[in-house]
């Protein structure tokens, strides 16, 4: 455990595929979504190279002219492909505190691409497979933002067989469940302020995450993110000195409820610098939000549920777990237009 209490796992042994090391990170991995929600990851074998482009490439984009970056918004008036302003969101609004200000950064998503022209994908493309939006510039944008994509879907997938073990199942029990995701990558911009923020506007708001699961690759600057852990207080997750390799992986809602609240869905936010620290405060995240296909049906894990008990929650798709967060998200994002 680190000093703030979110652990570091090396995933090194799984990916090597022994038995014994794989069973290794599927406990800490058990451990620290128990009592975290939140974990570290290194060992992932992710090129450095890649996430060195996915960082210069999104710093190039953010860098140029508002008016330049509002030409790539949505033309459906959405926040789920393209451009989204700053003040375009306020994440608090998904745990219905609608007196929240808006949050204070930038974005830029994209789905999942070269999707197939078959009936399982056309029936829903508006709803989960929305066509994505990609900018003349920088040069080699969408290159790049594909390679990463595709890099944190294998991971995720990792993650995901490492899930299974960590919850005594087949290491594939996830797999026909994950293998049409509705992934959504987004680029998170935090500009250093200009003016004081509002009384209790942050750069995100508290929030937890809907999926199963989120990756996140930050950069270390004043206002960061910090996570509230079982004993109510707030704390920071600080990238691992001299390792911009490390991802910050937490559990979404969606997993918590999948586990019969199990493991847990950690309250998060991310909050702006001190008044004496804006300078060097801009700040980027690569968030990675994995959320299993559409028409997967989360039940109870039944390792998760004791003898003789229910489930705390009845099925449900994961299309439609996430509609009802999105929705709440989406008015925000409307309001503020």
């Amino acid at each position: 455990m680190t000093d703030l209490a979110i652990p570091i796992i090396d995933i090194s042994p799984y990916l090597a595929g022994d038995p014994e090391g794989k069973q290794s990170v599927a406990k800490q991995i058990d451990e620290a979504c128990r009592e975290v929600g939140f974990f570290m990851v290194v060992g992932h074998a992710v090129p450095q190279s890649l996430i060195d482009s996915i960082m210069d490439i999104s710093w190039k984009f953010f860098e140029q002219d508002k008016t330049i970056k509002r030409k790539w918004a949505s033309e459906f008036g959405n926040f789920r492909r393209g451009y989204m302003p700053v003040g375009g969101n306020t994440l608090s609004y998904t745990l219905d505190s609608q007196e929240a200000p808006p949050d204070l950064l930038e974005a830029y998503t994209i789905g999942k691409f070269d999707l197939p022209d078959d009936a399982y994908h056309n029936s829903v493309r508006k709803s989960y497979f929305e066509k994505n939006i990609w900018p003349e510039l920088p040069e080699n944008f969408e290159e790049v933002l594909k390679r990463y994509y595709q890099a944190m879907e294998w991971v995720a997938n990792k993650l995901m067989g490492a899930f299974a073990l960590a919850l005594d199942l087949e290491e594939d029990f996830f797999t026909d469940k994950i293998d049409k995701h509705i992934t959504a990558m987004r680029l998170n911009h935090y500009p250093e302020p200009e003016t004081d923020p509002l009384p209790g506007q942050l750069r995100a708001g508290a929030h937890t995450d809907y999926g199963s699961l989120t990756i996140l690759l930050p950069t270390a600057a004043p206002g960061g993110l910090e996570v509230r852990l079982k004993d109510e207080t707030w704390h920071p997750v600080n990238p691992i000195a001299g390792l911009s390799s490390a991802f910050v992986v937490n559990l979404g809602d969606l997993m918590e409820r999948w586990t019969n609240d199990c493991w847990v869905s950690t309250l998060h936010r991310v909050v702006p610098p001190a008044r004496d620290r804006t300078l060097g405060s801009r700040r980027l995240s690569i968030a990675f939000f994995h959320q299993p296909n559409y028409d997967a049906v989360i039940d109870c894990i039944e390792t998760c549920k004791p003898a003789g008990e229910k489930a705390k929650y009845p099925p449900i798709t994961s299309g439609e777990h996430l509609s009802t967060k999105t929705t709440k998200e989406q008015s925000a994002y409307a309001a503020k237009k």
